[in-house]
């Protein structure tokens, strides 16, 4: 079976219900006017001022978890989900509503919490499976197999604060996911350490997916993770359920919106710049007062689709200019692709629109940012080009690629490239 339909072939709805959350809603105090003496506070209390504003970050949620699930929880931040695994793991309480847990419940909120750098390894292994809710000779059982994973088998016995941080992020993760509880909680966090560690690490969720009596509760901005290892996810906005059901759609309507948010936080930054009319957007001038990349094709795409957006520019000056487009990799970093200086003439000036397509075939699943330069012919030398204004912040266009068929670690799928094996060349020794 594979790993992209197990959870459609496999209907865990029939399995018990291991979380329950009713109609649950949690607000803070946040402080605002603070009293620094008796006088001032009866002041504030004479005014109606009552030294605090009212936050409510999750409002009438509702969701339940089944036995052997992989549960995807993701939202931006400030939309409550680190709250809502708080409420699970019994560290904050809902002002309204319930939540109910069936079995033993291990969270993992924070690396490295409850640890004691005083302490020595082994002497952390026992607090912190301590302050878990386990007994002495339950971590007895478990202890060997802690050390095992965490690879830190020489150092035990020394003090934590002795231990590099990789070394402490390793072991408080291995206390985390071999304590033999029934349900999982992970917040923000599935490979840890390094690259080695990870592997095991991904072995270990791929192995735990198998085992009809473990559930896991997974918080998370990495959609990779989400359509790799969950089999149902949940999208927190703005304190409410926006989503729940299918990962690939969750997935997508969390893409969506971050997509949306980053689009709002432009278009006010843009509103600020345009009240001063001696300002131009970042990358721009009087010589090129717009230069704005879009898409015209919807912003998340598969790799069998073609790519189509547009660029929209403003430029009187007469003679030659061209326009240089280059493809950032957001989450990679680096630049994909640049189609040179030179390769794009523009035969019209004034404000003008042009058109463009790609194919994104080669590519593997990711977050890709088109940024547009306008260029004209370096005096004295043909050859090169100088900058006249780029589309920057704003007019850059950003667009997502999401294809089940992808990879989500590599660039380039493996469409487009392949590495084979072959026999041994003639000549070689």
């Amino acid at each position: 079976m594979s790993e992209k339909n197990e959870s459609v072939e496999f209907d865990y709805s029939k399995n018990p219900v291991v979380l329950s959350a009713t109609h649950v809603s949690k607000s803070f105090k946040l402080p605002t006017e603070q009293a620094t003496g008796l006088k001032q506070a009866v002041i504030n209390w004479a005014k109606g001022i009552k030294g605090y504003k009212k936050q409510t970050v999750l409002k009438d949620v509702s969701f339940e978890v089944h036995q052997g699930e992989f549960f995807g929880i993701v939202g931006r931040n400030g939309g409550g989900k680190s709250t809502l695994l708080k409420l699970i793991s019994q560290i904050y309480y809902p002002d309204e509503g319930s939540i109910q847990v069936q079995g033993k419940l291990v969270p993992f909120i924070e690396l490295g919490v409850g640890f004691n750098p005083e302490l020595t390894g082994r002497e952390n292994v026992y607090l912190n499976g301590a302050l878990l809710g386990f007994t002495r000779e339950q971590v007895d059982a478990m202890y060997d197999d802690i050390v095992e994973f965490a690879e830190l088998d020489e150092f035990m016995d020394q003090k934590l604060k002795n231990y590099s941080s990789g070394m402490q992020v390793r072991l408080a993760f291995s206390v985390a996911i071999k304590a033999q509880g029934d349900i999982l909680v992970l917040d923000e966090v599935l490979a840890v350490g390094d690259e080695a560690f990870q592997r095991k690490c991904n072995d270990y969720f791929t192995e735990i997916k198998k085992d009809p009596t473990k559930t896991v509760i997974l918080v998370t901005h990495d959609m990779s993770a989400v359509k790799r290892y969950c089999t149902r996810a949940m999208f927190i906005q703005d304190g409410v359920v926006a989503a729940i059901g299918d990962r690939e759609t969750v997935a997508e309507k969390y893409t969506l919106a971050n997509l949306e948010a980053e689009e709002k936080k432009q278009a006010k930054r843009k509103k600020i710049i345009a009240e001063n009319e001696n300002e131009y957007p970042n990358g721009l001038n009087a010589r090129c007062p717009l230069l704005r990349t879009y898409g015209v094709s919807p912003l998340i795409l598969k790799s069998s689709d073609t790519f189509k957006f547009a660029v929209e520019y403003q430029y009187d000056e007469p003679g030659d200019f061209y326009l240089a487009i280059a493809m950032h990799d957001v989450r990679r970093g680096g630049i994909t692709y640049d189609t040179g200086a030179k390769t794009i003439k523009m035969e019209k000036h004034g404000h003008q629109t042009v058109y463009f397509e790609m194919p994104l075939n080669l590519f593997n699943d990711g977050e890709f940012r088109l940024i547009t330069s306008l260029r004209t012919p370096t005096p004295g030398d043909d050859s090169m080009t100088d900058a006249v204004a780029v589309a920057l912040d704003e007019n850059a266009c950003t667009f997502v690629i999401r294809d089940a068929r992808n990879r989500n670690y590599a660039l380039l799928s493996d469409r487009a490239m392949t590495i084979t094996q072959i026999d041994k060349p003639e000549g070689e020794k």
